[in-house]
């Protein structure tokens, strides 16, 4: 029951292998309870690994390896029809599964692990993510339970009753460079550096939603977040924000991100899934251009050798093979999902457009140089923004740029400047000298 409300809040080969078919960059595969031996169609968890994948669904564990599907419920009877909600392999390759009923279990290949005592003191039911951070420490994230800290000997809880975690409703868990604990709740973002906690949210910073189901750490440690009303970047200064007003992205709702060996960003949606460069190369995948079927993307992963998994709430899991990231479209070329946008007149940030017509918008820069940043003002809802140095690089871009936000500029190198506003109306360029 807590499984299916979480849901709606956030919200070829045939027999054995599945169904496969091909479609423009790569081979996809469809795994089913009715194509295949997978355990069920609600797809929770996925972890894939040197052999293989694990998948965590409603109904229990599967593994499949090679072109053989195993249901694990035959080896530990308390994973049949137990709600799978999370997968992590350790540093010594032990799979960790996180349980709605039994807390967390642990298995090395051979031999069970479980917390019974530790799963009923810490009330740890509902066990939704687990990470290792660069101490070996794990980090577990429990819906309704706040988040639970075991370092091989000793368990800590933590709670919004004891320290400065926003909500016990933990979403989601990722580990930067600096071994901060980056805790996604439905109420915000709390950062936890081993000794104090730091918060996001709504009210401030530019996180577009408080409702945030997935955080992603890229290697130049930005953080990536997945909210109900967007994808969000953070730097450590600014926010940029990609939606369907500003981008390709195929639906607000963003349930999980994952960044592959190659540095692109995988984000399943509520629409179907984007994959994204971080700068200005998409690529999307729906129900209209893809094997994938229609609705709620919940879970993506991809492996090392390039094969991305993904899984659907209710349809079961896709694998896709041999995808290569297009070359930068043009402004000729429209995505299909982009299509009504672009005619409709909306910029599409992060792509390559036509000439942008110059505005008539009226455009004032407010320079707040002391403070170290500028706000702008604009009459249109949005506008992307850039900064363009007497070399012609642009030094930092704000895409879904509100009226009169504030830009931190204090980093910046001083200098003269060309801010570029670009709005649906057009672009205005304004000189700006950063004394």
């Amino acid at each position: 029951m807590m499984k299916k409300i979480f849901a709606i809040g956030l919200m070829g080969l045939m027999g054995l292998m599945g169904s496969v078919s091909r479609a423009q960059n790569g081979s996809w595969t469809m795994f089913d309870t009715r194509t295949s031996d997978i355990g069920g169609n609600n797809i929770a968890a996925i972890a894939p690994d040197s052999k293989g994948v694990w998948v965590g669904t409603y109904q229990g564990l599967s593994r499949l390896n090679g072109g053989t599907w195993t249901d694990y419920a035959m080896f530990n009877e308390k994973l049949k029809d137990q709600s799978i909600n999370c997968l992590m392999t350790d540093n010594r390759g032990v799979v960790w599964i996180g349980t709605d009923d039994y807390g967390v279990i642990e298995f090395d290949g051979t031999h069970w692990t479980e917390y019974s005592s530790e799963t009923r003191r810490l009330k740890m039911k509902f066990v939704k993510e687990m990470v290792q951070d660069k101490d070996g420490v794990f980090w577990i994230g429990v819906t309704l339970g706040g988040v639970v800290r075991y370092d091989g000997y000793t368990w800590e809880k933590y709670t919004p009753e004891d320290c400065g975690l926003l909500s016990d409703f933990v979403l989601d868990i990722a580990v930067d460079r600096a071994n901060r604990k980056w805790i996604t709740t439905n109420e915000g973002v709390c950062v936890f550096n081993d000794r104090r906690w730091v918060s996001y949210t709504v009210q401030n910073s530019g996180l577009p939603d408080n409702i945030v189901p997935a955080v992603a750490i890229d290697k130049d440690n930005n953080k990536w977040f997945g909210t109900l009303n967007g994808l969000c970047c953070y730097d450590g200064e600014d926010w940029r924000i990609w939606n369907t007003n500003n981008s390709p992205l195929p639906a607000n709702q963003v349930n999980d991100i994952n960044i592959d060996a190659d540095g692109l960003l995988w984000i399943g949606t509520s629409g179907g899934v984007a994959v994204f460069d971080g700068v200005d190369r998409w690529a999307v995948f729906t129900s209209k251009n893809s094997p994938l079927p229609a609705g709620n993307i919940y879970k993506v992963a991809s492996d090392k050798k390039g094969t991305h998994w993904f899984g659907h709430d209710t349809k079961g899991l896709v694998r896709l093979t041999g995808f290569v990231m297009p070359e930068k479209e043009s402004g000729e070329r429209r995505a299909e999902s982009g299509e009504s946008r672009a005619e409709s007149g909306e910029h599409k940030a992060g792509r390559e457009d036509k000439p942008a017509v110059a505005s008539d918008e009226r455009v004032r820069i407010n320079p707040h140089l002391q403070e170290g940043y500028v706000t702008i003002s604009i009459e249109s809802s949005s506008a992307t923004v850039t900064f363009t140095n007497n070399q012609g690089k642009v030094v930092k871009t704000v895409n879904g740029y509100k009226n009169n936000q504030k830009i931190n500029i204090s980093r910046m190198p001083k200098g003269m400047y060309v801010v570029g506003v670009k709005t649906v109306r057009g672009e205005k360029k304004i000189k700006f000298n950063l004394k």
